[in-house]
């Protein structure tokens, strides 16, 4: 028993500094990603977002650690891992990249066991692992803001037209945000708005107040759990 021991966690000391440095190495990546994504959440403005991207960017300065070290002091593993980035090759598209981020995690760990870093695989599955849970419970990267987007178009008497919209979307939101507005020579202003609806669980509500608006046309309302992927 104590064979199996010092193997899984004494056999590559010398070569990636034990698992006490190992461990440092992984926490240390994690709160590097971190900051980087609360940065992006921070600056990001636009309306394209994703929660898993931000999510990505905090378990892919982990994972790149784990293969550093993997790396560190041994110019054969180094070329064995361009070795097998070069013959993976992948017949679907990956649309997630939490799915990448899956995928590197995985080859890490085979390169780990199979250059017999056991305590640097072990240590990588457990932190890896943790990371990923703990994304997955805190929900790390969502931005739950507004719940719906609403695109309209306003006709006729724009004036009188923006009193009732907006007082139909006072009734049903407790935040309204203008993204953007398109003004159009006779047809009237393209407005579209994001929302945070007072009861997500009604909007059928407001959609039908909205198309029973006279002057507001191409009344479309989209529901979004969060921001992802907008």
């Amino acid at each position: 028993m104590s064979d199996w021991t010092y193997t899984l966690f004494h056999s590559d000391l010398g070569s990636s500094g034990g698992p006490e440095l190992t461990v440092f190495i992984l926490l240390l990546a994690f709160v590097i990603g971190h900051v980087i994504g609360w940065v992006y959440m921070w600056t990001h403005r636009v309306l394209s977002y994703s929660n898993t991207y931000v999510a990505s960017l905090v378990v892919v300065p982990v994972i790149v650690s784990l293969m550093v070290v993997l790396m560190s002091g041994n110019v054969y593993v180094a070329f064995g891992l361009l070795a097998v980035f070069a013959v993976v090759r992948f017949r679907n598209v990956l649309k997630d990249t939490r799915d990448t981020a899956f995928i590197l995690w995985a080859i890490m760990e085979g390169l780990a066991v199979g250059t017999q870093r056991f305590s640097t695989a072990l240590i990588g599955v457990v932190g890896v692992g943790f990371v990923f849970a703990y994304l997955r419970l805190t929900a790390f990267g969502s931005r739950h803001q507004y719940d719906a987007i609403l695109s309209l178009r306003l006709a006729g008497d724009l004036v009188t037209g923006v009193k009732t919209l907006n007082a139909i979307l006072d009734q049903h939101c407790s935040r309204i945000h203008l993204a953007s507005e398109r003004r159009l020579t006779e047809e009237g202003v393209d407005l579209s708005y994001r929302l945070l609806l007072r009861n997500p669980s009604r909007n059928s509500e407001l959609h039908w107040a909205l198309r029973q608006t006279e002057g507001l046309e191409n009344v479309s309302l989209f529901m979004r759990e969060d921001e992802s992927e907008i």
